[in-house]
This record gives structure tokens, C-alpha cells and sequence, in this order.
């Protein structure tokens, strides 16, 4: 039996930025992780990095006038908040948004993270200027991507635990959290087996032996359910989103199985908005998988038409990169999994991008002459998208549409009209010979092309999809993919958890994804991307800097 100041459960970005932060203090800190030690970082590891930030130098550099207040209104028309227990996921998210507009470019920057100076534009809405969506690009694309992200804050770490003041308790499952009369004592659990798998790839569960960890306070950092299909559908929101779908891949590994938010709930911690998700409507089954189930998300520019299942195109602002619980709830709406990007050649090199930091080598290896080369000097699509064009059983490629029709009928379960996919392509294509159009599709190619960012990077020159020399066709079949979980364990701006009564727990605190990213789920509702990492960042040293933990 070990005693220590604090124990965090859970090796993610969250759970090593309160572990820095509470080692900077001279905390003895415990963290603990089921996972091996090569899966430091957790999920962090494998994103694209992004992060949600706001009036920065990137931005102006870009010609993009931002603002904390235009932030906030963005946050808030997202999130519509509407519950009584919203009170701390409003307080949470107008805290992140001073953050994130005010010194926490600064303070990354002075540990060295950086940024790619091209912001993205993600979420971009697509409805009133009230409700969901960045009003302007925010999406600040990291230089080494999640590895980048996550590196600062494990230097620190490994830093402290060289010293003796942070202890690094890998395979080290928790199943329980000890009490005395209501307040934290402790976790308790098994040891597993060491495991050389890769990391990213399922680990065994042999028990070897037990343990028992005693401190005053006990941090919660261990991730959302994504990695658990039963837990999502469990959880999920059939009046507001409709049934879950038939067959989900996963956008996580099999570690992020949300074991923890029981094991708090039962040494009294709340939980609290837990019907608020967040999952992808574009997502790709992996040719090379990692994890089981593995999927990959496309990051879609906004020029490939959409259709659902049954070859109908589906209306604003379902558009590729707007609105995505929207696009969910009326893919799920047709009752069938699956929806078609319908592109072409030159669609597929300017606008699809991969979600995860294995498929952006370039942008990993921190290399501007990889960039360049990958991404605007390639006559194709980066070797990563033409490797799934190729080999990726979701992709059909075609030099007509009759065959395109052909190879989306082999994979889909609904067999698709040729005529009727072409009327639709047709009536798009007649709208691009000018500036005006009445197509909202092209309205907002229109509007992304102002951006120099787009239009030196991100959206296609228009065009007409059936010419030949804009080919060759191509469809992709889009699963959805689970991501995030948006509600999560209740806290205060300090992370300390409060119990079913309202009372804070004594000791027990949370960060990250199982807080719904602080609060319980300060994002509301609706996701504006670059806000999962920046809450781990955030929530995590909040609680690492909280006066109330030991």
C-alpha cells in the first residue's frame, strides 16, 4: 500500500497536463493507466491535433477577424444550453472561451507547441448567425499534430517522475475508489500482465496481481465511451437523434470504454447530461486497422455532393464540414448506416483529409518541404487518401457514372437509380458556369473560396463533376464513426465532482472526456472541433491547479 498527495486515473492528455501542473506544485502524484507505458498520451496520440483558439496571429495573419465575444456567441448558439444542470457546463464553457482567447496560445507557446499558419474552418454551421457554428476559421491545426500536442506536457511528467515526485503505475487497472464517511481514501485494483502490443491495439486483461493506492484526492481523467458500441447505444438520444444506426466503426480504440464513470458513480459521483454525443456521419472503415472496428473520419472540404442511402441528395445545411448532429439525425432518418460523397479527381486531392496523426505524416514529421510536397506540389491526393482510394473497400472509382452507379450498388445495401443520381449531378453542374447560383452547395463553395485559407488549400475550384477531364469519378461510402461523449461527470471550475445531492464530493475530482470536457459537458449540445483536446488541456490544469486537491 502506497500513499500519495494525489492519484490520477488515466494516462490522457488531460491526465498528464493535471499530473505536470500538479508536479510544478510538488504534489507526490500517482497516475495510473490500464494501458501500457508506450500508450502514454491515450486518444490524444492519434488526433489530428487541432485546437480551438481565438484571435490568435495565425488569424490575423489570414485576414480573419475574431473576438472573445464572437467566440461566445458562436459557443453558446452551438451549445443551446436548456437543462437546470447546465448551470456548470455554461460556467465552463465561458471560462474555456477566455481561455482560449486569452493566454492559452501564449502559454502553449512558451512550451513550445506550435501551429501550421493556415487556420481551418470547421463546424461552419450553416443556419442563422444565432445558432450552431464558427462564424470564422478557429480550427489551429498543431505542428507535429496530436503526437505535438501531447509532447510538451509528458516531457514534463517524465521530468517529474525522474525526480520521485510523480510515480508512472503502468497496467495498473482501477476498480474501485475508497471511501471514509463520504470522502475520497484511495483506488483500488488489479495489475495486469505486460502487453507488447502496438500501441492503439486491444491489450490483454490477465490479472497478475492487486493493488491499493491511499491519497486525500483522487483525479478522474480516463476518457468517454466511444470505444464501447454498447455504452453508446445505451446512452444514445433516440428522441432527439432518432434510432442508432444498425452498424457503427469506431473513431477510438477499445480502451476508451468508459469503465470509470461507474466505478465514480458509485463512491457517489453525478452524472449529467450523458444523452449529449458526438459522432461523424463521414467516417471510413481503416484498410490498415489498428484498433478493432477501426474507423477513419474524412475531413470533407465543402465542393463533394452528399447523398443518402436511397441516392437522395441531402438538403442544407447538411453539407460536407457544416453541421453534423444535422446530417445525423437526417442520414438516421432514411432508417439505414450509410450515406455517398460523390467527387471527383480533383475534389479528392483539394479537399479530403484524414482525421488521426498516422494518416498526416507530413504534418507529424513537422517537415514544410513534406507539406508542400504532399499537398500542393502532388498532381494527386496525399499518399495517405490515395492509399484508401486504392485499397480502402469503401472507395468506388469510375471513368462514367454508369460505372460509378455499378460499384456503389455492390457495396450498398439500397440499389441506386442511375438516372435519378444523374438529374441530381446535372442540376448541380448547370449552376457553376457563373458566379450566381441558387444551389446553397455552391453558395457556400462561393463563400469558402473568399477565404485565401480555402482556396489555397482546402475547396476546389468549381467544376462540373461529370466532364471527363475533371475525373476520375469517385463515391465513398460513409459510415458513422463515434467519437466523443459530451456529458460526463459534474464539476465545479476546479474539477471537484459533486454527488446525486448537489454536494461536492471530498477529494474526488474529474478532467477531460469524462467530464463532458468540464462540468458535465460544456460543450452543450453541438461540438465547434479543436475543443476536445483544448478542453483536455483546460480542465486538466484547472484541476492540477486547484487550490481544494491535496
Amino acid at each position: 500500500m502506497d500513499n500519495f498527495d494525489v492519484i490520477i486515473v488515466g494516462g490522457g492528455l488531460a491526465g498528464l497536463v493535471a499530473a505536470a501542473e500538479l508536479g510544478d506544485r510538488g504534489k507526490r502524484v500517482a497516475l495510473i493507466d490500464q494501458e501500457p507505458g508506450h500508450f502514454l498520451g491515450g486518444q490524444a496520440f492519434w488526433s489530428l491535433g487541432g485546437l480551438f483558439l481565438v484571435d490568435t496571429p495565425e488569424q490575423r495573419r489570414m485576414g480573419i477577424r475574431d473576438s472573445r465575444e464572437l467566440a461566445l456567441n458562436d459557443w453558446m448558439g452551438s451549445a443551446r444550453f436548456d437543462r437546470k444542470q447546465d448551470y456548470w457546463p455554461r460556467k465552463w464553457a465561458e471560462a474555456y472561451v477566455d481561455f482560449a482567447a486569452g493566454e492559452m496560445r501564449s502559454w502553449l507557446h512558451g512550451m513550445g507547441m506550435r501551429w501550421f499558419p493556415v487556420v481551418g474552418w470547421a463546424e461552419r454551421g450553416g443556419s442563422f448567425a444565432d445558432g450552431h457554428g464558427n462564424s470564422v476559421p478557429r480550427f489551429h491545426l498543431t505542428w507535429g499534430v496530436g503526437p505535438g500536442v501531447v509532447e510538451p506536457f509528458e516531457t514534463r511528467v517524465r521530468d517529474h517522475a525522474a525526480t520521485g515526485r510523480i510515480t508512472l503505475k503502468f497496467r495498473h487497472r482501477c476498480s474501485a475508489i475508497l471511501t471514509e464517511n463520504g470522502a475520497v481514501t484511495g483506488v483500488s485494483g488489479e495489475i495486469l500482465a505486460d502487453d507488447l502490443s502496438l500501441r492503439g491495439q486491444s491489450t490483454n486483461r490477465d490479472v497478475t496481481g492487486e493493488f491499493e493506492f491511499r491519497a486525500p484526492s483522487v483525479l478522474i481523467t480516463s476518457g468517454g465511451i466511444g470505444g464501447n458500441l454498447d455504452l453508446v447505444r445505451e446512452a444514445w438520444p433516440r428522441e432527439r437523434l432518432g434510432e442508432p444506426p444498425q452498424q457503427m466503426i469506431s473513431g477510438v480504440p477499445a480502451h476508451v470504454d468508459g469503465r470509470m464513470i461507474a466505478i465514480a458513480q458509485d463512491a457517489g459521483a453525478r452524472t449529467i447530461n450523458t444523452d449529449r454525443m458526438w459522432h461523424y456521419t463521414e467516417g471510413i472503415r481503416n484498410w490498415d486497422p489498428i484498433w478493432p472496428n477501426h474507423g477513419i473520419r474524412i475531413l470533407p472540404g465543402p465542393s463533394s455532393m452528399w447523398f443518402d442511402a436511397e441516392g437522395n441528395r441531402l438538403p442544407p445545411p447538411c453539407m460536407p464540414g457544416f453541421d453534423t448532429l444535422s446530417t445525423l439525425r437526417e442520414i438516421l432518418a432514411t432508417g439505414h448506416h450509410y450515406s455517398w460523397f460523390v467527387m471527383t479527381q480533383k475534389i479528392l486531392k483539394k479537399e479530403v483529409a484524414l482525421s488521426g496523426s498516422e494518416q498526416n505524416p507530413d504534418f507529424a514529421s513537422r517537415s514544410w518541404f513534406e507539406v508542400i510536397r504532399q499537398r500542393v506540389l502532388n498532381r494527386k491526393a496525399t499518399p495517405a487518401v490515395e492509399a484508401f482510394k486504392e485499397h480502402g473497400e469503401d472507395f468506388v472509382v469510375a471513368d462514367t457514372l454508369e460505372e460509378l452507379v455499378e460499384g456503389m450498388n455492390r457495396l450498398g445495401t439500397v440499389s441506386l437509380e442511375l438516372e435519378k443520381l444523374r438529374a441530381q449531378i446535372v442540376a448541380r453542374d448547370s449552376q457553376v458556369n457563373n458566379p450566381f447560383t441558387k444551389d446553397a452547395q455552391l453558395m457556400a463553395i462561393h463563400a469558402a473560396r473568399n477565404y485565401r485559407g480555402d482556396r489555397l488549400m482546402r475547396t476546389a475550384k468549381p467544376h462540373r463533376i461529370l466532364d471527363p477531364k475533371n475525373g476520375p469519378l469517385i463515391a465513398v461510402r460513409l459510415s458513422i464513426i463515434t467519437r466523443k461523449t459530451l456529458g460526463g461527470l459534474e464539476t465545479d471550475l476546479n474539477g471537484q465532482v459533486f454527488n446525486p445531492s448537489g454536494e461536492l464530493v471530498p477529494g474526488l475530482f474529474a478532467a477531460g472526456e469524462v467530464s463532458g470536457f468540464g462540468g458535465g459537458g460544456y460543450h452543450g449540445y453541438n461540438a465547434l472541433e479543436g475543443s476536445f483536446l483544448g478542453g483536455c488541456i483546460y480542465s486538466g490544469r484547472q484541476a492540477g491547479r486547484a487550490t481544494s486537491i491535496a
